[in-house]
């Protein structure tokens, strides 16, 4: 196999902090001669609507924005591939598929890796939330099967908590699933005010959704917390946050204690300056920035300015500073919403109406850089 002369600029993953590189090509022009995106898959699922599809509030198509379509727009080659290691000294990365590929910068947003097995225990009926996209496909087939009447969801951040309701109004079924939440002994919703923590207590009842709040584990195949039996459980949803992948680690990549890639405030490689990464992948060094959609979002536009500036030899100066607090909508599954932003919290049907607006508007904001709508 001939080898490739080197890309420019390497993207690997498409996740959302990439979206705005890629858009930034489309809208400024392509900062380099050559430019790739290395992704496993031409669509990214947008997490945010992932529970309300399952309630039937949004039909599967609409939470995916064409990655490879956004590719080609801003004139970058798209290689349907999989990263599995990186030599940061030579410049290269290992495919799954399609061998070396060179870059003389690159920028990764591949996410986190599920971490369900080592956190809990192994069984064939965990579905792990990560990766985003495979997990939806597994809700949906076991969805259309017999078995989908008991769902136990481990995790109670504000994600594992909206997949709860999500599940409880599934569509579809003959039935609503019994469903359990797992908070574990953080509780449920660690780290929210008082407040938004009581409102969803009350859904949560008022929905029937059982509650357990001692840790989760899988012994001797049966869901377990504490010393409680959480059986029957046909399937058991991890929410508990991702893990990180270990290629970045075994290629010589600085990591903090958990393998993230750790990134100063411009969002470099502290180890191999000429890296960047971004979203649940990275781990920025200077201050502490929680691993969510919504702060990859945010910090897409200045990872574009950053890269845009080192593909022309300035130095990177953006940086990302997270708001004191942030926005969160939590579905309810039944045309409702929890509206949270720091200690306010207020429950009603316009707060589902301004989730559906915001989650249309970004995803349409990107629809319409590839020319679809």
């Amino acid at each position: 196999m001939t080898a490739r002369a080197p890309f420019e600029i390497l993207l690997i993953g498409g996740g959302h902090a990439h979206l705005a590189v890629l858009a930034d090509w489309i809208r400024n022009g392509l900062p380099a001669k050559r430019a790739a995106v290395l992704t496993p898959s031409r669509f990214l699922r947008y997490s945010g609507t992932v529970p309300g599809w399952i309630a039937g509030e949004y039909s599967p198509e609409d939470g995916l924005v064409d990655v490879e379509a956004l590719a080609k727009r801003a004139g970058a080659e798209f290689i349907t591939d999989r990263c599995i290691a990186i030599d940061p000294e030579a410049r290269s990365v290992m495919t799954m598929s399609s061998g070396l590929v060179a870059f003389e910068t690159c920028s990764i947003d591949t996410g986190g890796v599920g971490r369900a097995a080592r956190v809990l225990g192994d069984d064939p009926r965990i579905a792990d939330v990560r990766p985003i996209g495979a997990f939806a496909e597994r809700v949906r087939e076991w969805s259309q099967t017999a078995d989908a009447r008991r769902v136990a969801v481990i995790g109670g951040g504000a994600g594992g908590t909206e997949l709860a309701f999500g599940l409880r109004n599934m569509r579809g079924g003959n039935s609503k699933p019994e469903v359990t939440l797992i908070t574990g002994s953080d509780g449920l919703l660690p780290g929210f005010a008082a407040r938004a923590r009581s409102l969803v207590q009350s859904e949560l009842t008022n929905q029937g959704i059982k509650i357990a709040t001692e840790d989760a584990r899988i012994e001797s195949g049966q869901l377990l917390a504490g010393s409680h039996s959480l059986e029957p459980a046909d399937l058991i949803i991890a929410a508990i946050g991702s893990g990180a992948p270990d290629w970045p680690a075994a290629g010589g990549l600085a990591t903090d204690t958990q393998g993230f890639i750790a990134v100063d405030a411009q969002q470099r490689s502290l180890s191999h300056p000429h890296i960047f990464a971004a979203g649940d992948v990275a781990s920025r060094q200077d201050r502490h920035v929680p691993r969510s959609g919504v702060h990859a979002v945010h910090t897409g536009p200045v990872l574009a300015a950053n890269i845009r500036a080192a593909a022309v030899g300035r130095e990177p100066s953006g940086t990302y500073y997270p708001r004191p607090a942030s926005l969160y909508l939590i579905s309810t599954g039944n045309g409702s919403a929890i509206a949270v932003y720091g200690e306010l919290a207020a429950r009603g049907r316009w707060a589902a109406k301004l989730k559906r607006w915001i989650d249309k508007r970004w995803l349409a904001s990107y629809a319409r850089l590839t020319g679809k709508q």
